[in-house]
């Protein structure tokens, strides 16, 4: 058998009439005239066949059966409230929760946060590293930032960059391992470096340079992370494909150099990813501020001559 509830918002309106004892205050309340409360209350009491309240000349009170009503009616409305409050407390305080890769935190978001620590100081930020893609009803995250198409369900998806790929090595690596005249293909002939979770990026990049053939027997060292497989170029023990966002200090410090300067770009790449549907906290819309205005930045400065 169904249940019978009232319609909600004659409920409410009965809620605070009887909460306030005055229709003066519940219209404060509720935002809306007295008159406008007096007919959601004949609503109610025209639904249940039930008289609330008596009209008296100084205002309303209670009847014997309102008075019974409201005991339960008044403590099941506070509960919503409070579970209510506890909930958007969750969303929106404490500290902001972001969900990422290994590689990612460690090679691009760390060195830069202390940027968004300087300017947001009062916000936490805590980071959890994980490889499926996020689930925002399961995992205990406010934000991700992962890797794909940017098509995902249920979630607003915002692009920060595009996966651009190539080898990279240390400069005694290639004065080691180049040819006479500077050429290049020697240093395939090698060691490959190569990440577990990117297992198709060297191939993808020898197709996409015509070099496929030359590794043929090409001895191949895998790793279980593309950090770890980086540590092992700049320790030179080979030849690894580097994802170019992620190796800007290597580069810029010169410890790694990329011999080819042939980058493939993906059509994938790293996106910010938040709920459909979310109350925007301010720890959220200043961290998504933060990080896009970043990633424009540092695309403005790599295009200066």
């Amino acid at each position: 058998m169904a249940r019978r509830i009232p319609p909600m918002n004659p409920l409410r309106v009965f809620e605070v009439v009887a909460r306030t004892q005055n229709l003066t205050l519940a219209a404060q309340e509720l935002h809306v005239s007295q008159s406008a409360v007096s007919r959601q209350i004949a609503v109610i009491e025209g639904y249940l066949g039930v008289e609330l309240f008596r009209r008296e000349r100084h205002g309303v009170t209670l009847t014997r059966a309102g008075q019974a009503y409201a005991e339960e009616v008044v403590p099941a409305f506070d509960a919503i409230a409070n579970a209510t409050a506890r909930l958007l407390r969750s969303t929106s305080q404490g500290a902001l929760r972001v969900r990422t890769y290994t590689t990612f935190a460690a090679k691009w978001l760390i060195p830069r946060l202390p940027d968004f620590q300087a300017q947001y100081p009062s916000i936490e930020v805590r980071i959890d590293n994980a490889i499926p893609d996020v689930d925002f009803d399961r995992d205990p995250a406010d934000v991700a930032i992962q890797y794909g198409d940017g098509r995902w369900p249920r979630v607003s998806a915002e692009l920060l960059f595009h996966d651009e790929i190539e080898p990279v090595c240390t400069p005694a690596y290639l004065r080691a391992h180049r040819a006479p005249r500077g050429k290049l293909e020697p240093l395939l002939r090698h060691r490959l470096l190569v990440s577990h979770y990117r297992r198709t990026d060297w191939d993808d990049w020898l197709a996409f340079s015509g070099l496929s053939e030359i590794v043929q027997g090409t001895e191949r060292m895998s790793f279980g992370s593309s950090v770890l497989t980086w540590q092992a170029a700049l320790d030179g023990l080979g030849i690894a494909i580097g994802q170019t966002a992620m190796l800007k200090a290597e580069f810029d410090d010169g410890r790694l150099v990329r011999p080819f300067a042939r980058p493939l770009t993906r059509d994938k790449g790293h996106y910010l990813v938040r709920p459909t549907v979310q109350r925007e906290s301010r720890k959220v819309a200043m961290f998504r501020d933060w990080l896009l205005e970043t990633v424009a930045r540092e695309k403005a400065d790599a295009l200066e001559p």
